[in-house]
């Protein structure tokens, strides 16, 4: 069954581009998480939307939310990436897909299986999961206003 709202995150293991492993939930550090899962370093659409993510950091950061992006690539190829594209966010791996998997989002791409389905979830500082978008389509962008008021809303409810 996938992750919904009122869910924990789940006991999965990810990595930091410096390739050390960190369970998913120490992500959150007691304030709000903002998790994209993209299909793949290098593409356009990834592109663009961590990109998105980057230009509206600061709203972000006023509001003690946290920002990681999550794929299947490798920790360098993701830590390339991110110098790439000028992130101030991180990125993680989740190459071997304990969090795609947990959180039901592994798909083909073009015949080639094993990638993660963009979605985005916030979480709050105790790592319940208070908001979810899943892509209908890996081409689809997250509803970049939406997950701004997600955040919005459980900063407010935590009195942050």
């Amino acid at each position: 069954m996938a992750i919904q709202v009122g869910d924990f995150l789940p006991d999965v293991t990810v990595y930091t581009t410096d390739a050390e492993a960190r369970p998913l939930p120490q992500l959150v550090q007691g304030k709000p998480l903002v998790l994209l899962f993209f299909p793949a370093a290098h593409t356009r659409v990834c592109e663009k939307e961590l990109c998105t993510f980057r230009n509206s950091l600061a709203a972000y950061n006023d509001l003690g939310a946290e920002v990681y992006g999550l794929s299947v690539d490798t920790p360098w190829t993701l830590g390339a990436y991110a110098k790439t594209l000028g992130l101030s966010f991180s990125l993680v791996s989740d190459y071997n897909k304990e969090a795609t998997r947990a959180f039901g989002l592994e798909i083909s791409l073009r015949g080639l299986p094993g990638f993660s389905q963009r979605a985005a979830y916030v979480v709050d500082a105790s790592g319940r999961i208070v908001w979810v978008w899943i892509a209908e389509v890996p081409a689809q962008e997250p509803p970049y206003e939406e997950v701004a008021t997600a955040v919005k809303a459980v900063t407010m409810a935590e009195g942050q």
